[in-house]
């Protein structure tokens, strides 16, 4: 899909749905267990390794670009084939409520 287009649809689905349209049900183990790390850092950034130094597979980190969990941040100029990412602000908030309700 061209560049534009796939913008298009990201910031279309961004901005037309509610943060209670992003559902954990949908995501696998290992994209939860990499999102909910973005919310303990600054600005809510994602990990580039795992916790044990592996990288995030690119694979990961698409999925959850595509479905709306993440967003790209910033290019790397030393490492281009990297993708720093965040959290988006609906991806924040649906997942700090499933942890206030689970600490319940």
């Amino acid at each position: 899909m061209p560049k534009s287009k796939k913008e298009g649809v990201v910031e279309e689905g961004a901005s037309a749905s509610a943060p209670g349209a992003l559902k954990l049900g949908n995501l696998t183990a290992v994209q939860k267990r990499w999102l909910k790390r973005g919310l303990e850092q600054p600005g809510g950034k994602l990990p580039l390794f795992d916790e044990n130094g592996r990288e995030i597979p690119a694979r990961t980190i698409r999925a959850c670009i595509d479905a709306g969990w993440a967003e790209p941040w910033f290019s790397n100029p030393i490492k281009p084939n990297w993708l720093v990412c965040r959290l988006t602000p609906d991806a924040f908030e649906v997942l700090s409520s499933s942890r206030i309700r689970k600490k319940s």
